[in-house]
């Protein structure tokens, strides 16, 4: 039912975006012209609807990775085409109400007086003129996020203060990353190196990755572990798992199959040098004085299952003065580490900033994230207790990103005030 929604919509978009092209040619002169672009338009309409089609009935066919790469590529062409479309549709339909309501009142459309020799341009007209105009931006914008955005890694450093951090390690520094989803990068591993590189030019004490490593499978992992397993930090490097970890998201032949899959993922944690804490904690010492790491699965909303267990994760850790919590879904933090234990400093993942958004003064100031979650991007404190949400190392869905680069997070730990 969602896919035949889908293509009616469509099918109206495009319909609608003719008719308004059809306005804007009105007055060209040349019949070869136009019909050149009417037969380009339908024929990208035709050709975007068959892979959309083609797409939905051989999704589950394969559990190719390459194939499902494919398929984020379909969503980005989908957006660039799409989401203007919708833009330039607005002005049409805005044009379309006007006309309507008056012709209902039976109002009187009085043109203004028109310079000798000089054509007049009607309302539809200017309409349709700035709609194009505006419809430009996304499509553009989209298509850049898709060429350079993507890969326009970005270093975020906060400076945080604990007065209740153990002298032994004040100054530590803490790098940050989440959702590799490293099947996106397939093809692109010159970028994932600069990445790593800019990651160790850091020379972090501690590296922690947040979840979500993989798409869906880990076949997406060939080729990869001797690059990911570049990163270096002093003391550690430690990570947890994200919702993409568990194949959820795929319908498998068979259990034994998707518990294989699940298998060789955890296996890649410590093959590129990470210490998985699966509902798991570690504690650091330093000249007599510790701190905590406390790891939990992946606490998912409904229909998922809700992994985490924070309770059989900081087993031991009560004694500890400092304690940092590693879990992928900002959510978790509000509903059930804010307020209702003693941890210090989480760090999560999981909403990629929607990919999509704007900043101004090197801040966020919108994104559709904002819609979805509560907490979606950068720092939050309340009380004492102070959550990071990174904004992902790589994609999903649409395989770029507009106003939300990917992130390397730098937290440097003090406790002066």
């Amino acid at each position: 039912m969602i896919f035949l929604i889908i293509i009616v919509i469509m099918m109206f978009l495009d319909a609608y975006t003719f008719k308004g092209i059809k306005i804007l040619l009105k007055r060209t002169s040349s019949p070869g012209i136009k019909r050149a672009i009417y037969i380009t338009f339908w024929s990208v309409t035709a050709f975007m609807l068959l892979l959309v089609m083609g797409g939905y009935f051989l999704r589950s066919s394969t559990r190719n990775a390459a194939v499902f790469t494919w398929y984020y590529y379909l969503f980005g062409v989908f957006l660039v085409l799409y989401i203007p479309k919708i833009l330039f549709v607005i002005f049409h339909l805005t044009e379309d109400i006007i006309a309507g309501i008056t012709w209902i009142i039976k109002k009187l459309y009085i043109s203004k007086p028109v310079v000798e020799g000089a054509v007049p341009i009607t309302r539809t007209i200017f309409l349709s003129r700035i709609g194009i105009i505006l419809a430009a931006l996304p499509f553009f914008g989209f298509i850049w996020g898709m060429v350079k955005g993507r890969f326009n890694f970005r270093i975020e450093t906060q400076k945080l203060t604990f007065p209740n951090l153990p002298k032994s390690f004040d100054g530590l520094k803490i790098v940050q990353i989440s959702d590799i989803h490293i099947g996106g990068f397939k093809g692109f591993q010159t970028r994932v190196e600069e990445a790593i590189d800019m990651v160790n030019a850091q020379q972090p004490d501690i590296i922690f990755f947040t979840g979500d490593l993989v798409n869906n499978f880990s076949e997406e992992l060939d080729g990869w572990i001797p690059i990911l397993s570049r990163m270096q930090a002093k003391i550690g490097k430690y990570s947890i798992l994200g919702n993409h970890d568990y194949g959820n998201y795929y319908h498998w032949n068979s259990e034994t199959e998707k518990a294989e899959n699940f298998r060789k993922i955890i296996e890649a944690h410590s093959k590129i040098g990470f210490q998985l804490l699966n509902n798991q904690s570690v504690i650091l010492s330093k000249n007599d004085e510790q701190l905590a790491i406390i790891g939990v699965e992946n606490w998912g909303h409904p229909p998922f299952p809700q992994y985490a267990d924070f309770k059989k994760a900081s087993v031991n850790t009560e004694n500890i003065p400092f304690k940092i919590l590693l879990s992928h879904d900002p959510d978790h933090w509000d509903a059930k580490i804010q307020g209702k234990t003693d941890v210090d400093l989480t760090l999560a993942g999981h909403t990629h900033g929607m990919q999509f958004g704007f900043r101004f003064a090197g801040k966020e100031i919108w994104s559709p994230a904002q819609y979805k979650y509560k907490r979606w991007a950068g720092l939050y404190q309340e009380g004492k207790q102070s959550l990071y949400v990174n904004r992902g190392f790589g994609y999903i869905g649409y395989p770029g990103r507009v106003g939300m680069p990917p992130e390397i997070t730098v937290l440097e730990l003090s406790n002066k005030t």
